[in-house]
């Protein structure tokens, strides 16, 4: 199994906590490193310019970022951990608060998997994620709801099997939500897109295979 990153944002805190295996990177971005102490979590790497802590805590991996930048402190870890051979990357702490923060997380995600990678981002109540030109399965026994929205002009070939409504090589646009609130039905599922980028949002009641 692909090792992954975790990154601990200072957004909303997720109702659990990171489970980093052995040969996992966790990284606190800037506030998340709070959320980490509570959990008595040490993370690898600390980094941000430190405006929502309030100030830069002692530890051996501080990476301290200028305040002026283009980059939120998220996609700076996110460049970290690619820079130690990561792919894999799961972002909590990285919705709530702010919408313009939550939004450039889904970048960071196209981001990723325009490149070749994976993230998630995990909220309180959901997970999002998102395909480019492949598919997400989930386990038989999923519950909740799944949401998919093109994050391309036109995304091709989108097919949905196993939920409550389906779709066949369905051509997806970004300006018509067609993806909204399906619903899992116990069975195994597929979502998949030939070309195109998808955003899948799906509630922490499932699981992905």
């Amino acid at each position: 199994m692909r090792k992954l990153c975790y990154i601990m944002g200072a957004g909303e805190p997720p109702r659990n906590p990171p489970q980093p295996q052995p040969g996992d990177l966790l990284i606190a971005a800037d506030g998340g490193y709070a959320y980490l102490e509570k959990q008595s979590l040490n993370p690898d790497l600390v980094i941000g310019d430190f405006d929502s802590l309030g100030a830069a805590p002692a530890h051996p991996g501080l990476v301290r970022l200028n305040p002026v930048k283009d980059e939120t402190d998220t996609l700076a870890a996110i460049r970290m951990g690619q820079a130690r051979g990561y792919e894999r990357f799961v972002i909590y702490g990285g919705t709530g608060g702010r919408t313009a923060h939550t939004m450039a997380n889904v970048q960071n995600l196209v981001m990723l998997a325009k490149g070749g990678g994976r993230g998630w981002l995990v909220g309180r109540d959901e997970v999002f994620t998102v395909v480019s030109g492949g598919s997400v399965r989930f386990a038989a026994g999923s519950q909740g709801f799944v949401s998919v929205f093109s994050m391309s002009g036109e995304s091709t070939g989108v097919c949905e099997t196993g939920l409550k409504y389906r779709l066949e090589n369905y051509t997806m646009t970004n300006d018509y939500p067609i993806g909204v609130s399906n619903e899992f039905t116990g069975e195994e599922a597929e979502i998949s897109v030939k070309e195109g980028v998808l955003l899948i949002i799906y509630t922490l009641e499932a699981r992905e295979r």
